[in-house]
């Protein structure tokens, strides 16, 4: 495997973990500046290696990946992602290839502020509020009707003489204020703080109790249009702008319709300069070709318009003093250094910590307890030292290194050979891991076990009721009884949401088990391939290997973890707690391998799933599903709006091109479907 092949792979790893933490969990861990930048740099390898992209890649993606909280709604028309620019020179470029298009310099630009918020999808029937979507994978999303009906911001129903259907984009946000005063409540609360407005508002959004969203101020800015039916002609987007306000949805102010380039630039100077005097966090500016007439002429890229672009704000910066060094334990055991500072405003708020990544970072930036440090809030996300002010050095400065010990367990930390994290050794003894490790196992995208958030989970650690996650399966309510604030109504909700967990799928269990570098994709290939978690646990790393291309560095990180006698324990002590490990076998068997040895490549939009659902279909049934047509091709699937160059290609090489319908005999018939 080249060197680039291992890099494009780590990215993309990299970006559907911190793509999961953000869509799914609202917990980030990195910047979207960073992330950003992660995506760059995999973009760019991929352009240079384009036989390498694959259909799971993230640069194949439109969205986030869905949660399983609610229930999934299909947009009327597909989202899309952005494109983002961060310098006028790349502005000057994104206008010279629209001219290249049209021949001529758009007529005119829309710019609005880029909020960072949650982006939500409302639809109106008759001028009625009827639905409302969380953006998803930009095809599906999420049903939060319920919990947006409670945001006074939100119109229940429109004024004047609204049209036939309307779908439109939007994006909700929590006021600095509001976040501050839940903050507040929640440290009071002893729960978890949130580290930004932007996640508050998720959370605040993805609640199962609609009483939750309508107890925190929430405000909505709508920003597009994505569907309108029976309404006047409308010509240009600050028209149709206009005439949602019209209707009483509620449009951004700040927003402007400028004539040129230039002017453009001269906007975004000035919402940069002001950007701290709103109540709402921005991140940015987005800018959008007015004339619908010529956004329909430049069309779209496999994932984003070309007649749109998100402008990103550089990162903020403040020098401050590093009090300390200090480390943290996380679920698989890494000993994650970070640092304690003099608390100081970066971009709107107090920062007190910040990552310093890992050791090597944290080295190679030669940074000390007792330094200056630069502190950035890239993107406004998450705080990281940027490297010490080196010319204010008074030579008391103290150099860090990892400490020998874990602070929470005193076992050894020891860094293994060719790896960049080191890790405590205490395993199931140290506190801090399995504390993390049990608000992994209990989270929405593993054993989904409501109300064991890390509170809980600390009262029950603190009290000796739980030292692993088979112990949550075990609790009886005669132990819960008599705590502060746990009544019969909480104990009985707690039991009941663990006992929900015993019987989630097998793939959802391997991802709880937090199984070194076992996601969501190779949980489910393993899962199907196996069928229980005994089977897996006896199989050799060459047949965990062999599964979908899971590869070597999977397959003997499951074996090291099967052969494990803690772990080995932990599994029969589940089966003894009645947990499923277990997989039916009639779900197992009922797909077969009908489509082995074929592979398909999946262009334009599916009416009946989306693209990745598509080929979620293929590969369950045996066969491989591709990015890019080959003369290995068995068939072309070509919805809506497919790819002309995927479609010519396939012709040229003589692959059968075929619709939905028959995709669907495909996956029903088998492949006698093709013949």
């Amino acid at each position: 495997m080249s060197e680039g092949t291992d890099r494009i792979e780590a990215l993309r790893q990299q970006l559907r973990y911190h793509g999961y933490r953000y869509h799914v969990l609202d917990e980030p861990e990195i910047s979207d500046y960073d992330y950003d930048q992660l995506l760059r740099d995999l973009v760019a390898l991929e352009e240079a290696n384009p036989l390498l992209i694959t259909p799971d890649s993230p640069t194949q993606r439109v969205g986030g990946p869905l949660g399983d909280l609610f229930a999934p709604v299909r947009h009327l028309r597909p989202l899309f992602s952005l494109d983002n620019v961060e310098a006028e020179a790349e502005l000057d470029g994104w206008e010279a290839r629209m001219e290249r298009i049209i021949g001529r310099p758009p007529g005119g630009f829309s710019c609005e502020l880029k909020i960072d918020g949650l982006a939500v999808v409302l639809t109106y029937e008759q001028g009625r509020f009827t639905r409302a979507a969380t953006r998803g994978d930009g095809t599906t999303g999420e049903d939060i009707t319920t919990n947006l009906r409670t945001l006074k911001s939100i119109p229940l129903r429109l004024f004047g003489d609204p049209p036939r259907l309307l779908e439109v984009r939007g994006e909700v946000y929590m006021p600095y204020p509001a976040f501050e005063e839940l903050n507040r409540k929640q440290g009071e609360a002893g729960a978890r703080l949130f580290s930004n407005p932007r996640n508050a508002a998720a959370g605040s959004v993805r609640q199962k109790d609609a009483s939750v969203t309508s107890g925190r101020d929430l405000g909505i800015w709508v920003y597009q249009v994505g569907l309108i039916e029976g309404g006047p002609p409308l010509k240009h987007h600050s028209e149709q702008m206009a005439y949602l306000s019209s209707l009483g949805l509620r449009v951004n102010a700040a927003s402007a319709h400028v004539a040129d380039l230039e002017a453009v630039k001269k906007y975004i100077a000035g919402v940069e300069s002001d950007r701290h005097q709103h109540e709402y966090q921005t991140d940015g500016v987005v800018i959008k070709v007015d004339d619908l007439a010529e956004q329909q002429e430049l069309g779209y890229t496999s994932h984003a318009p070309r007649w749109a672009v998100a402008f990103k704000f550089p990162p903020e910066e403040q020098v401050t003093m590093l009090r300390d060094i200090q480390i943290n334990i996380g679920r698989t055991g890494a000993a994650t250094p970070f640092a304690v500072l003099e608390p100081v405003q970066v971009g709107g708020a107090t920062v007190t910590y910040a990552t310093l990544h890992n050791e090597d970072e944290l080295q190679r930036k030669d940074v000390r307890v007792g330094d200056k440090v630069i502190v950035r809030r890239a993107g406004d996300v998450i705080p990281e030292v940027v490297g010490p002010v080196v010319s204010v050095r008074s030579g008391a400065e103290q150099p860090w290194s990892m400490p020998a010990e874990c602070p929470f367990c005193g076992h050894p930390i020891v860094r293994p050979p060719g790896e960049k994290v080191a890790r405590c050794t205490g395993g199931f003894e140290c506190p801090s891991r399995v504390r993390e490790w049990l608000f992994h196992f209990a989270s929405r995208g593993a054993m989904d076990i409501e109300g064991m958030g890390y509170k809980t989970i600390d009262l029950f650690l603190r009290e000796g009721l739980i030292k692993d996650p088979a112990d949550l399966f075990l609790l009886q309510p005669d132990q819960l009884f008599g705590f502060e604030g746990w009544g019969e109504i909480s104990v009985r909700n707690l039991l009941n949401g663990i006992d929900a967990g015993r019987d989630r799928p097998l793939a959802r269990l391997l991802v709880a088990l937090g199984i070194r570098h076992v996601g969501g994709i190779a949980a489910r290939q393993l899962a199907r391939r196996f069928g229980s978690l005994p089977r897996l646990m006896a199989a050799t790393a060459e047949e965990i290997a062999s599964v979908g291309g899971l590869g070597q560095v999977i397959a003997n990180s499951v074996r090291a973890w099967s052969i494990d006698p803690d772990n080995i324990a932990l599994v029969e002590k589940l089966q003894v707690a009645g947990v499923s490990v277990a997989d039916e076998q009639g779900e197992l068997d009922s797909l077969s391998d009908t489509l082995a040895g074929i592979t398909i490549v999946v262009t334009g939009t599916l009416v009946g799933m989306t693209r990745e659902e598509a080929e979620a279909a293929v590969v369950a049934r045996g066969g491989k599903a591709a990015g890019s047509v080959s003369r290995k091709t068995s068939a072309l699937v070509a919805g809506e709006n497919p790819g002309a160059s995927k479609v010519q290609k396939a012709e040229e090489a003589g692959v059968l091109v075929i619709d939905e319908p028959r995709f669907q005999r495909l996956l029903t018939d088998g492949q006698s479907a093709l013949e």
